[in-house]
């Protein structure tokens, strides 16, 4: 509760706004590079950055590329990357199976930046989507996507990955049960270590546009994915969620998208006390950076404002995309 506080003249609370010194020592909400995870997007190739048109700025890089940016990220302070595979369409089938496969492109990706950066924390991404020729989450049968199968498929998945050396596991495919599946699986083949980051409270949203462009899953997907990502008019399902996937073994969770869900990150963060991440995903970024490219906004400035409000609403850290160029200027003060 907070005291009463006395009247004006004496209290003035211009006072510590005066200078920016003042606000410094008042400011309540903190941002450091240690609190971003990058999303990357990885391809097949060698020596390849190719920009990705609906989000100016960020790129499809080869492994020799990812590894570049990885060691740019940590060298930055930047705590995690996160891979993302753009998949050749030759390997999208019904059954997925790319996905466990030791040797595909985030494995191998994980493995050359373990081996090159290793002061540098590899999140991953638990769906079948990028290796789905339906384009989504979870395997069809007969156009419905079917839980418990999936759960089967996605410990394959999660295994392979943390076999190549994965830090953090980020399912993000919204079925039920996968993380005690996955928990148990880890367990038992020795993996005790690696953490899992839970997209607990993943939305429906109309907010992925230009991600599902970026892992070329736009043109495969049927239909839309309803049955499975959360109702965006929901925030009591998303405690249930988050509650669930903790007690079956997360060690994080995520709220997906980010600034229009800050409710979903405080109430999480005040229920649970559990770690909080929130993903600033490619609509906001795309957003952000249009109106930033029409001198419509201030981009530098509201990338920062965007970010700190991530903070303010209670989450430790951060997926964005805009991570190393936050870094850079929080460097430079």
């Amino acid at each position: 509760m907070h005291p009463i506080l006395p009247a004006f003249p004496a209290n003035r609370p211009r006072r510590l706004r005066r200078t920016e010194q003042l606000r410094a020592l008042a400011r309540e909400t903190l941002l450091a590079p240690g609190d971003l995870i990058w999303p990357i997007f990885v391809r097949d190739g060698q020596g390849v950055a190719e920009e990705i048109a609906s989000m100016p700025g960020v790129f499809r890089r080869s492994v020799d590329r990812i590894v570049e940016a990885a060691a740019e990220a940590a060298e930055l302070g930047v705590s995690a990357v996160c891979l993302f595979p753009y998949t050749d369409p030759s390997l999208k089938t019904e059954d997925c199976a790319e996905a466990w496969n030791p040797d595909n492109l985030c494995n191998r990706a994980i493995r050359a930046i373990k081996a090159e950066v290793p002061d540098i924390a590899v999140m991953t991404d638990i769906a079948l989507d990028p290796y789905n020729s339906n384009g989504h989450d979870g395997l069809v049968v007969d156009g419905i996507i079917i839980n418990d199968e999936t759960v089967e498929a996605l410990v394959k998945m999660a295994l392979a990955q943390a076999e190549a050396g994965a830090d953090i596991l980020g399912p993000s495919d919204m079925m039920d049960g996968r993380i005690g599946a996955m928990r148990t699986a880890l367990e038992a083949a020795g993996y005790r270590d690696v953490a899992i980051m839970s997209y607990s409270a993943k939305y429906a949203s109309a907010f992925y546009g230009p991600f599902r462009d970026a892992v070329g899953a736009s043109g495969a997907l049927k239909g839309d994915k309803k049955t499975y990502q959360m109702d965006p008019a929901n925030s009591d399902e998303a405690m249930r969620l988050i509650a669930r996937d903790l007690a079956e073994g997360a060690d994080m969770v995520m709220v997906k998208p980010g600034l229009p869900y800050l409710d979903i990150c405080r109430r999480a963060k005040d229920m649970f006390g559990a770690p909080v991440f929130a993903y600033q995903v490619s609509g906001e970024y795309a957003m952000i950076e249009a109106a930033a490219a029409n001198g419509w906004i201030d981009g530098e400035k509201v990338m920062i404002e965007s970010l700190q409000a991530f903070k303010r609403a209670g989450c430790d850290g951060i997926l964005t995309y805009y991570a190393p160029r936050v870094a850079r200027r929080l460097r430079a003060g």
